[in-house]
């Protein structure tokens, strides 16, 4: 017992090293900013609701916060690294929690690495402009080696170059807003973007994938729970604040963007346009002049690899929890003796990383039409899949645990609400995922069987774990002691 108990400060997250700003931070770069306004936002109106699509960014941010009751209300009881596989461990038991812990680290490795493909594309088009023509992957092999010293060592390091690049993603946004605010757009401010015509328009079910695709990162919070500086107040308060800030400004960006365009130019100037994500620079040149484009074509490159640096940080995370909890071999989970990251697990992020990108491109493959946009969709139907998971395993835990006298609003209706709306939701992304992502044919069915087979081999490992050590089965996901 002893001998344990002096090994345990040794193989531990960096405690009290995230406040609630850089938390923030670390999960609003996970979304992406600059990346879902410039990209996901032009192609979620062209193929979703047009106009329309500024009010489903609103229902989508309400949904999340109702998802986000639940969640925070559970972190308080729940304080581990696993977040999503901790919930599902203590809510719903251990082979629940090792499905959920292999969707996790699918999900996540396959944002980061799809994020890795347009973010080599971005950089080399952005740099041949330069004078500098290189491949993609070259771009992309060079994010994987900075990504992986950034994850070997300390989080806050991470955190405080994330915080720079968000910063300047949203005031350069911002003042694109605030151009076209001023002049009043195309034909005038209008709130037709919010009617419910507009929203019901077109392909609402795409519009609210493409919506949910936006958010994804902002449930990491609860992945920092053992390196915050007091987590009962830290992680909730950095949920809130990571829905409400992302969901006002996409909202709100969404809204310009259309007025800018006018609303009933938008989607025709879309359709003409051979790239769709060069609309919103469309939009720079006019309202706000070829200077702020530069800018954003610039941070448009800094957004990919912010997020790119943040799911690393969150997969790392899974990975070593994992190990650390036994579902994995034991060596995965620990940590560093000096910066006390997850070192090995980011070391094997890493090299997952370059295997995958070194593929894709000796096959030949589009880094966007293929790399990003099969692999991030597989992630997004993969999050949306343990959201709903973690939705039922708050109800469930809190009906197992009544002393802890939460609210039943809180613990029983609306995550049974939240439930219910992503059970609808994963049903909506299995059945549109070919034209979502472009993968037809075989590949439009084996993409997203990727999260049912990533849930079996969850299940083997979790069965692996109780024949051999039913001690540890039974707490995976339990908090880790001071």
């Amino acid at each position: 017992m002893s001998a344990v108990s002096e090994q345990a400060p040794a193989n531990r997250l960096r405690k009290n090293s995230l406040g609630v700003g850089a938390i923030t931070f670390m999960v609003i770069s996970a979304a992406a900013p600059l990346t879902a306004v410039a990209g996901g936002t032009p192609l979620g109106m062209l193929m979703g609701n047009g106009a329309g699509f500024a009010g489903t960014y609103l229902i989508v941010t309400v949904l999340l916060l109702l998802f986000a009751v639940g969640y925070v209300a559970m972190s308080r009881h729940v304080g581990n690294a696993g977040a999503f596989y901790a919930y599902a461990a203590r809510g719903l038991g251990g082979f629940a929690g090792g499905a959920t812990a292999i969707i996790a680290i699918l999900s996540y490795n396959a944002m980061q690495i799809g994020v890795m493909g347009l973010l080599g594309a971005a950089t080399a088009g952005l740099f041949a402009g330069w004078g500098i023509d290189l491949p993609w992957w070259v771009w992309s092999f060079i994010a994987v080696a900075i990504v992986a010293v950034l994850g070997y060592r300390q989080v806050d390091l991470s955190a405080k170059i994330l915080t720079v690049l968000v910063l300047c993603e949203y005031i350069v946004v911002l003042v694109l807003d605030l151009a076209i605010l001023k002049t009043g757009g195309d034909s005038g401010l209008s709130a037709a973007p919010f009617s419910w015509s507009q929203i019901v328009s077109g392909s609402p079910a795409i519009a609210i994938l493409f919506c949910f695709a936006a958010f994804i990162g902002f449930e990491a919070t609860t992945i920092y729970a053992e390196e915050a500086r007091d987590p009962k107040v830290t992680i909730p308060r950095a949920t809130y604040f990571s829905v409400l800030l992302i969901g006002v400004f996409y909202m709100v960006t969404a809204w310009l963007m259309a007025v800018g365009a006018g609303v009933d130019k938008l989607l025709p100037a879309l359709q003409a346009l051979q790239d769709p994500t060069t609309f919103l620079f469309g939009l720079s040149d006019r309202y706000a002049g070829t200077m702020l484009s530069h800018a954003m074509g610039i941070l448009f490159v800094s957004s990919l690899f912010a997020g790119v640096l943040a799911f690393h940080n969150a997969v790392a995370r899974y990975i070593y929890v994992s190990g650390r909890e036994k579902l994995l071999p034991e060596a995965i989970g620990v940590t560093h003796s000096v910066h006390q990251s997850p070192h090995v697990a980011s070391v094997i992020q890493s090299v997952l990383a370059a295997i995958v990108i070194g593929l894709f491109a000796v096959l030949g493959l589009d880094p966007v039409l293929a790399l990003f946009s099969w692999l991030t969709n597989v992630a997004t139907l993969g999050v949306i899949v343990m959201m709903a998971v973690a939705s039922l395993a708050v109800v469930m835990y809190f009906r197992a645990n009544p002393s802890t006298q939460e609210n039943a609003l809180k613990t029983t209706i609306l995550p049974g609400l939240a439930f219910i709306a992503f059970v609808v939701i994963i049903y909506l992304i299995v059945i549109n995922f070919g034209g979502l992502s472009g993968a037809s044919g075989s590949l439009g069915v084996f993409l997203p069987g990727l999260v049912l087979i990533a849930a079996v081999v969850g299940l083997l490992l979790a069965g692996a774990l109780k024949r051999r050590d039913p001690v540890a089965f039974e707490n995976l996901g339990v908090p880790l002691k001071d």
